[in-house]
């Protein structure tokens, strides 16, 4: 037996029979899982409900890795997650919404939704509370929704990039994000300024010309990095990994190498990144404490007692790796102008 006791144990487990340890009880159960048995109606474990988590699609690996860890979280709380993941051209954020309330979802937590998007109609989350289904929201704020939020510190994240890269001696620093109209860019934008004034002393009005708005994709980081690359710039920090291999590749097709003719730097830190060519300097968001941050959140408004409309706020990490070095002898000035 894979559990490595006697069939009189495992008798008496399946029968709910007195007269056995709680952790052979245990091993008993999960090695029917493992073996593919179902287990008795009476022995499964009641789900406490069901949570729902819509994400955007999943190609960004940092999608899945919120969705693991804050599906584990809700598992070891009894909750079953149900997730509900935005596909071009398929179900929108409203529609999974409504198809959730549907079917009596517990909560809902959201993940870079149209919360992040400051061009939308914030009522939809007001209309959902009218429907007593608590939620929370990850990555972007906005003051007109009544609900905790979980954000990486976007700002910090910036000037963190901007003072290493700084450091190896890069002057013409450019920086690569989706569009304008998303929370987390535009707080990108203040730390990047923010940076680039105080490391540097580039005028505040002079950095937006070291900036480029694209896609968050790898096609719409190469777009972006290949602008900042014709604007002379021998660094790039990106929104997302997936725009920074981008980065690269616009790098690699002007024949430049990286990091030794051009710095890059990624954001998130997802899976596999590091294993990348070559491995990816990058700001690592802190999924896993964020994940079971917007957990606590969330069962805390379940259980009646609501979070406050709060942002809780965590400190993103620098990943020093192989794909910044110090920046080519002759590179450009720092604001496009003779000064530096």
């Amino acid at each position: 037996m894979q559990a490595g006791v006697s069939e009189a144990t495992v008798s008496r487990v399946l029968n709910g029979k007195p007269g056995v340890a709680a952790a052979t009880r245990e091993s008993v159960l999960t090695a029917l899982d493992l073996l593919g048995y179902e287990r008795p109606a009476r022995l499964r474990q009641r789900s406490a409900g069901l949570i729902g988590l819509i994400t955007p699609e999943l190609d960004n690996p940092i999608f899945p890795a919120f969705a693991q860890v804050i599906g584990q979280a809700l598992t070891r709380q009894g909750y079953t997650p149900v997730l509900a993941t935005q596909t071009p051209g398929g179900s929108t954020e409203d529609e999974l919404t409504g198809m959730l309330v549907e079917r009596g979802v517990s909560g809902i937590i959201f993940i870079s939704g149209l919360h992040a998007d400051t061009s939308a109609d914030m009522e939809r989350y007001e209309r959902l509370r009218g429907h007593g289904v608590p939620f929370v929201l990850i990555n972007g704020f906005s003051p007109k929704v009544r609900a905790p939020f979980v954000s990486p510190d976007d700002r910090t994240a910036m000037r963190l990039a901007v003072t290493h890269l700084v450091s190896l001696g890069h002057r013409r620093i450019g920086l690569a994000l989706g569009p304008a109209r998303f929370v987390p860019v535009q707080r990108k934008i203040e730390g990047f300024t923010q940076g680039m004034t105080a490391e540097l002393g580039v005028p505040a009005e002079h950095v937006p010309d070291l900036i480029e708005h694209s896609l968050f994709t790898l096609e719409g980081g190469q777009a972006a990095a290949t602008a900042l690359l014709t604007r002379g710039c021998t660094a790039v920090i990106c929104a997302s990994d997936m725009m920074a291999l981008g980065a690269i590749r616009a790098a690699r097709r002007q024949r430049l190498a990286v990091p030794e003719d051009v710095s890059v730097i990624g954001f998130d830190d997802s899976p596999l990144i590091a294993f990348t060519d070559p491995p990816l300097t990058t700001i690592r968001q802190p999924v896993q404490a964020m994940g079971q941050a917007a957990v606590r959140a969330l069962l805390e408004e379940i259980g009646g007692t609501p979070a406050p409309h709060s942002e809780f706020v965590f400190l993103p990490e620098l990943v020093v790796r192989g794909s910044t070095a110090a920046a080519p002898r002759g590179g450009s000035d720092a604001g496009g102008n003779p000064e530096g």
